[in-house]
């Protein structure tokens, strides 16, 4: 694309132009989304395409970019009759956020920054520092205090700044968000800005394909700040639109049962976050969210798809990490949340896909 789509406000419709820094609605302060509805090609005139995330070119709002480290293409695999898990950990910087950053990374390259700042747990500030490593931008990344080490080693490597936040993972966006108010400052955040979603899309996209045009019954997703869940409702939508699809799958959220403030409004039957989730200790700390900007998104989402809401103990996490190590997979324990939720007999007996969204050598094992 030679023209890039403005971006806008869902909750209030104000409108951000395209070639703005503005991160954030300047009315309400919210996350914005893409004035972008694209169709994707027919299964057949994928054959013989780049091996990568960039094959679906016409669902993507960037032109393939130059800072492509091959993203995308992870392995399907089968765990039993009724669930696959799809191998995301197999990315360049060994997290499926790599889908959302090299969107994220293009932009910035694109509007030319004075530097790049972000915000994160750990694996989503890898990803940015990676692909800004790639683009020659300058980057810093804030971070909780109390993130993995092998983390901040990682994002440390790849040359960006670490600014490590006396806090939890809100004190850290509180801090890039400051940042990102200072003059000529790219704000490559995961959370409020739509390009990652249009990113993360490609997961089901790549779903699609692989299973011949068709998805499975249930696409099992984890939300933490909904990025991965958001990104397969977009892709669901623009393929069962465009009449590449029969039917949609239901989406089921999983949150970790220590911090889980959408699967507290879900139960409650409400639209949006109600009361105060406090942040307590997970295994799960990439969906240890307590108050996810996009959480109306998220549940209208689940709600729309005919899904749910599960969430698993600290035990359940631990055992379904050992469990998926015995089968030759070393998943971090946030990413095994989604088997730990399906693992024992949720799904009687419809098919489903889980993503293994980390890898294993980020944080090590779960130990009581």
């Amino acid at each position: 694309m030679t023209s890039l789509p403005d971006r806008y406000c869902p909750t209030d419709g104000v409108r951000v132009p395209s070639d703005s820094l503005a991160w954030c609605c300047p009315s309400c302060h919210g996350p914005l989304d893409l004035d972008f509805s694209p169709t994707p090609a027919p299964l057949k005139s994928l054959t013989g395409r780049v091996n990568s995330l960039w094959r679906y070119a016409e669902t993507l709002p960037l032109a393939p970019p130059s800072v492509s480290l091959g993203e995308g293409r992870t392995p399907l695999v089968t765990l039993t009759d009724e669930v696959s898990a799809k191998l995301d950990y197999l990315m360049p910087t060994l997290s499926f956020k790599d889908r959302g950053a090299v969107l994220l990374a293009q932009l910035a390259q694109r509007t030319g920054p004075r530097r790049v700042v972000a915000d994160s747990s750990g694996n989503a500030g890898t990803a940015i520092a990676a692909y800004c490593a790639r683009a020659r931008l300058p980057c810093t990344v804030y971070v909780p205090l109390g993130t993995s080490a092998k983390k901040l080693e990682q994002i440390e490597a790849h040359g960006a700044r670490l600014e490590i936040v006396d806090g939890d993972r809100t004190a850290a966006g509180t801090a890039a968000q400051r940042a990102a108010d200072e003059p000529e400052t790219f704000y490559a955040s995961h959370v409020y800005n739509p390009y990652f979603l249009h990113g993360t899309k490609t997961y089901v996209h790549e779903l699609w394909e692989d299973l011949g045009g068709r998805l499975p019954d249930v696409l099992v997703l984890p939300v933490g700040n909904g990025t991965l869940l958001l990104g397969a409702a977009l892709a669901v939508s623009e393929l069962y639109g465009a009449g590449l699809l029969d039917r949609r799958p239901a989406l089921w959220a999983v949150q970790a049962a220590a911090v889980a403030p959408l699967a507290d409004a879900w139960a409650q039957g409400a639209e949006e976050l109600t009361g105060t989730t406090p942040l307590a200790p997970t295994y799960a700390e990439g969906i240890a969210i307590p108050r996810p900007p996009r959480a109306r998104q998220i549940l209208r989402a689940v709600r729309g798809s005919g899904g749910t809401f599960l969430t698993v103990t600290e035990d359940q996490i631990r055992h379904a990490q050992l469990d998926l190590a015995s089968r030759g997979l070393y998943v971090e324990a946030t990413g095994v949340a989604c088997w730990a939720a399906v693992r024992e007999g949720a799904l009687g007996g419809r098919s489903a896909v889980v993503p293994l969204c980390g890898a294993g050598l980020k944080s090590g094992l779960a130990r009581p």
